[in-house]
């Protein structure tokens, strides 16, 4: 098989799976809005309204997807200025962002989102190749806790402080 026939088997592999994606969501949106319970609603718009509509328009949207795929349709690969698209994923910068990610999730319930957040931020800027430690040290802690007050003051949603209590 040529390089390009097996790019092209996995292009349409691939965009079967998104099919698949969307499909997976669509059911999940419909089956978890039709055991939502029936308060008292004002008129024909209910609470399952909306997410079965969003739903039903994620899964028909996965159908016709998959339709136009396996008839021989493919996206247009997209053109980057600066992407060579001739080279795969980078695996090292994505396994970093986990890394960060699944660290935020770990630690905001334990130490609070002004350390889980400059522990995100500093490991989404490491990840993504600067390398000025003390800068994106001190903006990583400036955001975070920036952020955090503005959830908590600017817009009432009370993020956890962790460890910081009483300090902030």
């Amino acid at each position: 098989m040529s390089t390009q026939s097996v790019s092209t088997l996995k292009q349409g592999r691939s965009e079967l799976g998104v099919a698949l994606l969307l499909l997976l969501l669509g059911g999940w949106a419909v089956i978890d809005a039709l055991q939502l319970q029936e308060l008292d609603t004002r008129g024909p718009v209910g609470p399952k309204t909306v997410p079965i509509t969003v739903g039903v328009l994620l899964i028909g949207t996965a159908v016709l997807l998959a339709i136009d795929v396996l008839r021989g349709g493919r996206g247009e690969q997209e053109a980057g200025e600066d992407v060579d698209l001739a080279h795969g994923s980078d695996w090292k910068t994505l396994g970093l962002l986990v890394v960060a990610f699944v660290a935020n999730i770990l630690l905001i319930d334990r130490l609070g989102w002004p350390v889980s957040g400059a522990v995100l931020f500093f490991g989404t800027t490491f990840a993504l190749g600067s390398r000025h430690l003390i800068r994106n040290a001190i903006i990583s802690i400036v955001l975070s806790v920036g952020t955090w007050y503005l959830f908590n003051l600017g817009l009432g949603i009370a993020l956890p402080v962790g460890i910081l209590k009483g300090i902030l």
